[in-house]
């Protein structure tokens, strides 16, 4: 069952690079801190890139908010040979992840 997101929460706002493009992603967090949403677009608004980046973040929250793990999440997209995310969600997950062990 999806959770209910508080009305109020802080959000993070994240600026990179990946592919060729400029992204801008936002992260949500339960009280607890848990990332319970994320935003994602591409700088070239109305692009594929964009519309792509747009519709993996709201999947990404639902799934978030339905109890799904970061982590398993991440895992589980497309990586090139060396383990590097090959789309921008799974690169905004990497970064949020490696923040998380600051």
């Amino acid at each position: 069952m999806r959770q209910r997101l508080p009305d109020r929460r802080g959000h993070q706002v994240i600026a990179f690079h990946h592919n060729g493009f400029d992204y801008r992603g936002g992260v949500g967090r339960w009280p607890n801190g848990q990332v319970s949403e994320v935003f994602l677009d591409c700088t070239k608004l109305g692009t594929m890139a964009d519309t792509m980046a747009r519709d993996s973040a709201v999947v990404a929250s639902i799934a978030l908010q339905c109890g799904a793990n970061l982590d398993t999440l991440r895992r589980a997209l497309i990586r090139d040979a060396s383990g590097n995310a090959c789309g921008p969600l799974g690169a905004l997950l990497d970064l949020v992840s490696e923040g998380d062990d600051l």
